[in-house]
């Protein structure tokens, strides 16, 4: 912000800035598919970056007002929106980080930046009362009631090797899911459920009768992730597996050029990996899986950055179950960052999370997001979690999408107060 105050070349200082942060925060992304995507990703997210230098005819107390602003666009567009940068998901640690219950993600990535913008004005010997506002909230305990309990068992069974094709030898992620999990019932075997995370049945448990049958051998329920070819479509799924029956949830928002590649044509003239990924079908509606007293809302990867989702589940759960697969990005930063953003995801919705990967970090968050158990990386461990069932909704989902326009009128009203004394 004070280089961008005093910058003659407001365009390029946004460029320069936007595109190191980017590059730097999204390196994981270059893990095994080269650098060119990385770098295209991170100019292409840079140009999101552009309308800050318009403070330069605004003035810069409208600042935090366009910051939050491309971070909400940013959420939705292009292809669904990639919102891993938000601010908010870098304070799950922060003394204020509970604002995100009253307000949601986009009122800690405000908050986060007033802040810096208290800072920056203090700098130069103004201040203004209302950047302080939001912290009247604070006090207000984030406190809800426990109604009842589930046990479960989570399993990150490991994959034989890290990189894209992590499930190229069939069934050797199951069986590794299979082991661990034998290992750990063999020990203790009084669970509710047990979980799996996404893709551990890297065949279709449907077509393949070994694994079908090896599935309806484990007595407690399974919540496992799967890939299933349903009449030549691909679905990336989170099953409730039972004696009695399946129960399926379909991923509905799918991961670009992961998952899915949009303008194909034109992808495959810049990496010639795209070749390898399949096209996948999207879903369309919520599921919650029932396990005595547990509402059980699966939550697949990457859709852990979409406020409807995440809200959608909210609301009909009283426990989020996150199932991700981290093979893809061997031991970089990509696990500890999600994890991070599932730690504020859970402050914002009032719910305890289990989250679990391939290959780590699996971990037991509470609604307060700390992280009460966490496995290494690229092993295989189980982690045994008696945690708490949330009915009670977060101020944040009561309001819906009243939160994110309640706190973009705000940030206006504060520009417009700027401006009027700049005048």
């Amino acid at each position: 912000m004070h280089t961008l105050s005093k910058s003659r070349h407001k365009i390029w200082s946004v460029i320069i800035f936007a595109f190191v942060f980017n590059a730097v925060l999204l390196h994981w992304t270059s893990t095994f598919v080269g650098s060119a995507p990385w770098l295209i990703l991170s100019f292409g997210l840079s140009l999101f970056y552009l309308p800050l230098s318009l403070v330069g005819r605004w003035g810069i107390g409208a600042y935090a007002l366009i910051f939050i602003a491309l971070e909400e666009v940013r959420n939705r567009v292009p292809f669904g929106g990639f919102g891993w940068a938000r601010i908010a998901y870098s304070q799950a640690d922060a003394l204020y980080a509970d604002i995100a219950s009253l307000g949601g993600a986009i009122a800690l990535s405000s908050l986060t930046v007033m802040l810096g913008a208290l800072l920056f004005f203090l700098t130069r010997r103004e201040f203004n009362i209302l950047l302080l506002v939001p912290l009247i909230f604070l006090p207000i305990p984030n406190s809800v009631e426990e109604n009842g309990q589930t046990t479960a068992l989570l399993v990150q069974g490991n994959v034989p090797k890290m990189g894209l094709d992590f499930n190229s030898r069939a069934e050797q992620v199951f069986n590794n899911h299979v082991l661990e999990t034998k290992r750990a019932l063999g020990n203790n075997n009084k669970v509710d459920f047990v979980l799996w995370p996404e893709n551990s049945v890297d065949v279709d448990p449907f077509a393949n009768k070994k694994v079908f049958n090896s599935l309806e051998s484990f007595e407690p329920p399974m919540i496992v992730g799967a890939i299933v070819d349903k009449g030549g479509q691909l679905l990336n799924t989170s099953i409730l597996w039972q004696n009695k029956g399946q129960d399926i949830y379909v991923k509905q928002h799918l991961t670009p050029f992961g998952e899915y590649i949009p303008v194909r044509s034109l992808a495959e003239r810049i990496s010639p990996l795209t070749d390898r990924v399949n096209d996948f079908s999207a879903g369309n509606q919520q599921k919650t899986f029932k396990i005595g007293d547990a509402k059980i809302a699966p939550i697949i990867c990457f859709e852990l950055i979409d406020d409807q989702i995440l809200h959608e589940a909210a609301v009909n759960s009283n426990i989020f179950v996150v199932q991700t697969n981290s093979a893809t990005f061997g031991m970089s930063a990509e696990s500890a960052q999600q994890l991070s953003i599932t730690r504020v995801r859970a402050i914002e919705h009032s719910r305890n999370i289990l989250s679990v990967s391939t290959t780590g970090y699996s971990a037991v968050i509470d609604y307060n997001g700390k992280v009460l158990q966490k496995t290494s990386m690229a092993t295989a461990e189980h982690l045994y979690a008696t945690v708490g069932l949330i009915d009670q909704e977060s101020i944040r989902d009561r309001l819906g999408g009243w939160a994110s326009v309640l706190t973009l009128i705000w940030l206006l009203f504060i520009s417009s107060r700027r401006w009027n004394i700049r005048r």
